[in-house]
């Protein structure tokens, strides 16, 4: 794992399609939250066979796909926990995860915190 929404998988770097996750060092009140979204992105994935589509490649290079373990959509999984924020800038696909999280209070959600794009441009 690189961070919450990136991964490596056969020596190709994949950002995750449609999400967007603290970034490594970012907290959300007193909780590491960009560690946990990377733990909690590693537990999913827990060892198992990955597969991802591509659908092209962002500003970095990095493959942008829908990833899945065991027929799960990894990103849909985060989104739903509360570890990532759907990236609407994007794609609207994990809106609705993204409220019951918030409704439930999951993952980042329990806390206050800063969407990671705006902590990115500062606003830490």
């Amino acid at each position: 794992m690189v961070d919450g929404d990136t991964i490596r998988v056969g020596g190709e770097t994949i950002r995750l399609h449609g999400i967007d996750a603290p970034e490594l060092r970012q907290t959300c009140g007193d909780v590491p939250c960009g560690a946990r979204s990377r733990d909690r992105l590693a537990a999913i994935i827990g060892g198992q066979a990955v597969q991802c589509a591509g659908r092209e490649r962002d500003r970095y290079r990095r493959l942008v796909a829908v990833c899945r373990v065991a027929g799960v959509d990894i990103a849909g999984q985060l989104v739903s926990e509360g570890w990532a924020l759907a990236y609407v800038r994007y794609s609207r696909d994990y809106l609705a995860e993204e409220t019951r999280a918030r409704r439930q209070r999951l993952g980042m959600w329990a806390t206050e915190f800063v969407p990671p794009e705006e902590w990115r441009r500062g606003g830490r």
